[in-house]
């Protein structure tokens, strides 16, 4: 049978609405008021270690830029690009483990894989506070980045094991706004630290790295008692908690669910020529993202500053940063408008980076860097969300989430190169680059929001949506072949 005629025979099968779903939560004596207590009980059980680890997670990753403003470049006798080089080589490892480490985090419980991969990165980063040499630091960044990869796509995928669709967005803003906190946490802890150099005979780039990663290790020993691994096991819900959290789940997208491992659900994701956009717009959106965590201090310097001022001013944009991301995706959460965001974002940030570039006056360049970052760190958690959202089946869509942020972390490479030496004090190259890939990233999302609105009214003249409850078997299994490829999903906008 095509594929074509599967979704015929789909099409003409019994239909429900939505409203039989919200009827069915209600004569189990869910109401609106029950249901958002329990995602409430969700939300401080599962949001908060995540964003913690992954605040440590990003700081391990970035901290080499404040480090660089305490003579790392000097001590390592560093040459040309070789800085460069050490920010650039931590990427490769670090894309090249995302996609298996999902395949673990679904083969694995997720407080066992998650904690496993926690403490190696942290002992990684202590590690590099030791390095002597270029080539200890060309290490120690390869095995953080190998072991850090697994981290960002293995979340996204966990909150989407606990929470519906419509919900998703917000808990990914939250989620990530801890690598805005890591920024912001990153210039005080760099102004405190420098304070500590020579003590114990290390400079205070070293202890940068040693201080932050005791901390990342200190955490990933509670990891495996802290992360709860799905809501039918979760022992902080009530037996009747976790049936409704798995009926919700099962309502709006669970009978697309694969939960045995197969390769084919894989190949779903690898073929599905969305997915693909997703991952250019999110490269487009990280690479920014890392110029601007791996460069800022140095920008902010080259405005006049002094190092240990230029360490606390990179504060207040991480401080902005984080409001509009986790506001704006509350927001897109509730209209179900992920892509115009994404769009007005972007602008934002292109006006940012001309700023920038446009202008020698440091107080006009300090604006830019704040515009920037509050154009920038927003488009992650909205892209995550708007992407896991419009993916069928839950190993389609871990695969799918590991697939976007592969290619976003590819930005992490080109980040690295971005802003050389030789274009100080202004930068104005690497901020036209910037400028580039934020227009590209606008361009390929206004593509996909006007693809997605035209598919719906194309399959609203074919089929109303179907909801859970009264799907046969034969159905389920036209699902779980065609995914999100079926005529009753929706793509959000």
């Amino acid at each position: 049978m095509t594929t074509q005629e599967k979704a015929v025979q789909a099409e003409e099968s019994q239909e429900i609405s939505t409203a039989e779903s919200v009827d069915y939560a209600e004569a189990q004596g869910w109401d609106d008021m029950a249901t958002k207590r329990l995602l409430r009980r969700l939300d401080w059980h599962i949001i908060p270690f995540m964003s913690l680890i992954y605040l440590l997670c990003f700081l391990d990753r970035t901290n080499i830029g404040n480090a660089r403003l305490d003579h790392l470049e000097h001590d390592l006798h560093l040459k040309g690009i070789q800085y460069n080089n050490a920010l650039a080589i931590l990427f490769p490892f670090y894309i090249a483990a995302e996609l298996p480490s999902n395949w673990m985090l679904k083969r694995f419980r997720p407080s066992i894989w998650l904690t496993f991969i926690m403490v190696c990165w942290s002992a990684a980063m202590i590690g590099q506070g030791f390095v002597k040499t270029y080539s200890g630091l060309l290490a120690t960044r390869t095995f953080l980045g190998l072991f850090e990869g697994g981290l960002f796509p293995g979340v996204n995928y966990y909150i989407t094991l606990w929470y519906c669709r419509r919900e998703c967005g917000f808990r990914m803003a939250l989620f990530f706004s801890a690598a805005t906190l890591a920024g912001a946490f990153g210039g005080i802890l760099a102004r405190g630290i420098a304070e500590m150099s020579g003590v114990g005979g290390l400079s205070a780039w070293s202890w940068i790295f040693i201080l932050e990663g005791l901390a990342s290790i200190f955490v990933s020993f509670a990891a495996y008692w802290a992360i709860y691994d799905y809501p039918n096991t979760a022992s902080f819900l009530r037996p009747a908690e976790r049936e409704e959290v798995m009926r919700r789940l099962k309502a709006d997208s669970g009978h697309l669910a694969n939960n045995e491992f197969s390769f084919k659900y894989v190949w779903q994701a690898i073929t599905d020529w969305k997915i693909y956009i997703h991952m250019l717009i999110c490269m487009a959106g990280f690479c920014p993202i890392y110029s601007f965590a791996l460069f800022l201090p140095t920008i902010v310097k080259n405005m006049g500053y002094t190092a240990n001022t230029a360490q606390l001013m990179t504060v207040p944009p991480y401080v902005c940063a984080c409001f509009f991301t986790i506001g704006a995706s509350y927001i897109a959460d509730r209209v179900q408008k992920r892509g115009l965001f994404l769009l007005g974002f972007q602008l934002v940030a292109i006006l940012g980076f001309a700023l920038l570039a446009g202008s020698a006056k440091a107080s006009i360049q300090y604006t830019g860097t704040v515009f920037a970052a509050i154009g920038i760190y927003p488009q992650i958690p909205l892209g995550l969300a708007w992407n896991s959202g419009n993916i069928g089946g839950s190993l389609k869509r871990g695969s799918g989430i590991a697939m976007q942020v592969m290619g976003g972390n590819c930005g992490g490479i080109v980040a690295s190169y971005v802003y050389l030496s030789r274009d100080g004090p202004r930068f104005i190259t690497g901020h036209s680059i910037l400028i580039g890939f934020v227009g590209m990233a606008f361009f390929l999302t206004l593509f996909m929001t006007i693809w997605c609105a035209r598919e719906n009214s194309r399959r609203e003249t074919i089929s109303k949506p179907i909801g859970v409850h009264e799907l046969t078997p034969g159905q389920e299994e036209q699902e779980r072949e065609l995914a999100d490829g079926v005529p009753w999903f929706r793509y959000t906008v």
